[in-house]
């Protein structure tokens, strides 16, 4: 499934001009405050008519200024999941996400409460009042009745937002099932780069009503222009390899061997680990005798200079990029240059929980 959005609209002192074609996955519109995710959500959802614009999922047009189309907003068969998860208190959760299904057209592909029970991990709250919950709890129920209203698409603006940090680490690996085992698109908004990094299929990066970049997590994430210097991230594909009884696990990445504190996957699972690029190191022959476990060995595609002192030296490492932040001096000391083999150095404590997510399985056959 795909969606094309295409929206300008024009507030007092703010000028929204969007036009993206997002492949099936969780699309996430990312960019600070004012950037104008919101807006572009909003006119997905039809709450908000723009100026001029065409929005289309899987063939489906919602809205066509230019022929006068526009579906109202109860009938876009569109789940969302706002910042609070707007339970009704008087009902139970079981009524809460029957209340969503009682929503789902008779021609809607029928989605089983019992899945989506399993899913979400809601099992033993069914009889319990949102009162009673947690907020990651009703967030969680608030996922479950977006789904079970049979939609064609799903909207989040920014559910994690309202949430403490426990909390965000509890939904986000629910939002990543969400993302490999549901065959619906989701256009996620968030101004938080981890999240991104985790959940995102494809990324969006808004600034002041533009598009700045779209394209894959990976090199969006990694591109200065977008996150600033110091936000500059890699995403690296690996493969859990084992559990070791020092507390650490192996990781299996196209650069070589990662080594990171014991994480709950089992061998074998497909994981996305984030890495700032200002926690790496970069050698041009192998170090020996060092403290920090893993060396990634890539050559190197790309060194652009900052307005500063500093370089942001890409290394090609399989299909993945891994970036690296140094200073200009330490770059010409090295005689750094595009197409030599280079060695990255990463501290295996440089990597938080929080940056390890599951990694984009193979989408579901009705998604083909």
């Amino acid at each position: 499934m795909t969606l094309r959005i295409r929206v300008q609209h024009a507030f007092a002192g703010f000028d929204l001009d969007v036009d993206a074609d997002l492949p099936a996955g969780v699309s996430v519109l990312f960019g600070p405050s004012g950037s104008g995710k919101t807006t572009v959500i909003n006119a997905v959802a039809g709450l908000i008519r723009p100026d001029q614009g065409r929005i289309v999922v899987d063939g489906w047009v919602l809205t066509d200024t230019a022929s006068r189309h526009n579906i109202a907003p109860h009938r876009r068969r569109i789940g969302y999941i706002f910042q609070d998860a707007r339970l009704f208190p008087h009902l139970s959760v079981r009524q809460n996400l029957a209340y969503g299904r009682w929503f789902a057209p008779r021609d809607a592909q029928a989605t089983s409460m019992d899945r989506t029970v399993e899913m979400l991990g809601i099992g033993h709250l069914l009889s319990r009042r949102p009162a009673t919950l947690s907020g990651g709890e009703k967030q969680r129920v608030a996922i479950g009745r977006a789904l079970l209203s049979g939609p064609r698409l799903i909207l989040a603006d920014e559910p994690l937002a309202a949430l403490d940090e426990a909390r965000k680490a509890e939904i986000l690996p629910y939002f990543e099932r969400l993302r490999d085992e549901v065959a619906v698109p989701i256009l996620y908004v968030s101004h938080a780069s981890a999240e991104v990094a985790r959940l995102a299929t494809t990324v969006v990066a808004l600034r002041a009503g533009r598009v700045i970049a779209c394209g894959p997590p990976g090199q969006v994430l990694g591109d200065v222009a977008v996150v600033g210097a110091r936000g500059a991230a890699s995403l690296l594909t690996a493969r859990v390899v084992a559990h070791h009884a020092d507390g650490l696990t192996e990781l299996a990445t196209a650069a070589g061997r990662l080594w990171l504190p014991r994480i709950a996957d089992a061998a074998g699972a497909t994981l996305r680990v984030r890495i700032m690029a200002q926690d790496v190191i970069l050698s041009r022959d192998r170090p020996v005798g060092l403290s920090a476990l893993n060396i990634l060995q890539g050559t190197i595609s790309d060194l652009r200079l900052g307005d500063g002192p500093g370089v942001m030296v890409t290394l090609a490492v399989g299909e993945d990029r891994l970036a690296a932040r140094i200073t200009r001096r330490s770059a010409e000391a090295m005689g750094l240059a595009k197409g030599q083999t280079c060695h990255a150095v990463i501290k295996s404590v440089a990597v938080a929980p929080d940056d390890i997510g599951t990694g984009l399985r193979a989408s579901p056959a009705s998604r083909d």
